[in-house]
């Protein structure tokens, strides 16, 4: 599920009701070359990689910059993966897929 503040999108629904979702939060700072960046390429590795199992929150901090002090966010884009623990923070535009997908413990280190 893919939520933009208050708008929600939800992907079909397939798999077992019982599977462990991702919970993830995009921070990003307007429509921002780099946060554009960062949310096709998150979209893509959860379609692709976590299919039906991930909720995605997307946060731009210039309409709720309060936001920002939560998690404790620096620096725009940052992804942060809530659930599972432990939090895990990627910044940038997440374009290095093999990072992301190690960061997020989708993919084993090499």
């Amino acid at each position: 599920m893919i939520k933009v503040i208050s708008k929600k999108i939800k992907p079909v629904k397939k798999g077992k009701a019982n599977e462990l979702k991702m919970e993830l939060r995009l921070y990003i700072a307007g429509n921002t070359p780099k946060s554009l960046a960062a949310l096709q390429n998150l979209k893509r590795y959860c379609e692709e990689y976590l299919a039906n199992r991930y909720v995605l929150e997307v946060i731009d901090l210039l309409l709720h910059p309060q936001l920002a002090a939560g998690d404790q966010i620096l620096a725009v884009p940052t992804l942060v993966r809530k659930v599972p623990v432990p939090v895990r923070k990627i910044i940038g535009d997440l374009s290095n897929e093999e990072k992301v997908l190690v960061g997020l413990d989708i993919k084993p280190a090499r």
